[in-house]
């Protein structure tokens, strides 16, 4: 590389037009986000004239800048926490699977319409049931109930056959476990996120899903490891794909099948991309582009 070269630097910035087309995605925080690589590896490998960026957005400013998506000709947008379910009513239309999970977490521009779709639900049952095989007849334990936990309580509805809802706030849980009964019809129940319940729960579950942030979930992760409450051939999905402590390996000790959330962040891009684009998407190149892009973050 030829450092006097300013150009040498922009690892492909310097192929950004006037014309080129814009894809982003919006949250609070944002910096952690890996989307970014993932997308333009994508847009590269396609030789698209395309860009996708990074803006945090605040809860007080989301209306603005779902208006702004519009007026800046913006392709989509990816949604992330704490937005996916309150960027709903910003929109001209909300796909039927997205609205009833209550989530949205991609929005399609077609001239000034925009629409609100879920991809976040599909991607984490495509892992799920490669981790697990069959989901009939199995217990569900997720933990949290926002955007990404209604997704992903609503595609596993559809198969399992018994659900419980850990929530710090029992009431946001109960609401989610009326929803989970009224369109699937199992039994689903709804408790504080406690380690008295948790206890309960998990001691009877053939599959816990956690969608707690990064920075509450070592709590409750610690009791789950520490009361061996993780058994031989449970299955332990963690939806984030940033990890800071040690669970997944422990609890793949204690015999679980264990995943993090990066198969799901490129199962979820992956959907987003062909919305926007509609051209299938080079998902190798994707998970490749996530790994990396984590490796480089974890030294």
């Amino acid at each position: 590389m030829n450092n006097n070269d300013p150009s040498a630097t922009l690892t492909g910035l310097e192929t950004i037009r006037g014309g080129t087309r814009v894809c982003a995605v919006i949250g609070d925080p944002i910096e952690h986000t890996i989307s970014p690589i993932i997308h333009n590896a994508a847009f590269r490998s396609l030789d698209m004239d395309f860009v996708y960026v990074a803006f945090q957005v605040r809860g007080n400013e989301l209306e603005r800048a779902i208006k702004g998506m519009t007026a800046l000709e913006i392709v989509g947008l990816n949604v992330t926490r704490p937005h996916k379910t309150s960027v709903m009513r910003f929109l001209d239309a909300v796909e039927g699977t997205a609205r009833r999970i209550g989530a949205v977490n991609t929005i399609v521009r077609s001239g000034n319409k925009l629409r609100g779709y879920n991809t976040d639900g599909q991607a984490a049952m495509e892992v799920l049931s490669k981790m697990s095989g069959p989901l009939s007849g199995k217990k569900v334990v997720i933990l949290g109930a926002g955007g990404a936990a209604r997704s992903i309580a609503y595609y596993l509805s559809k198969t399992v056959n018994e659900m419980s809802i850990l929530n710090r706030t029992r009431a946001k849980a109960s609401r989610l476990a009326r929803e989970v009964m009224t369109y699937s019809g199992i039994r689903c129940r709804a408790d504080p996120l406690n380690t008295t319940c948790l206890r309960e729960e998990a001691a009877h579950g053939d599959i816990i899903v956690n969608t707690l942030p990064v920075d509450v979930f070592p709590i409750f992760a610690e009791t789950l490891i520490q009361e061996s409450l993780i058994r031989t051939g449970m299955v332990v999905f963690d939806a984030n794909y940033h990890q800071t402590d040690d669970f997944l390996p422990r609890a793949q000790q204690a015999g679980a099948k264990v995943s993090d959330g990066l198969e799901m962040l490129v199962g979820q891009a992956a959907l987003s991309f062909e919305l926007w684009t509609g051209r299938t998407a080079p998902i190798d190149t994707m998970r490749e582009a996530a790994l990396g892009a984590r490796r480089a973050r974890a030294r």
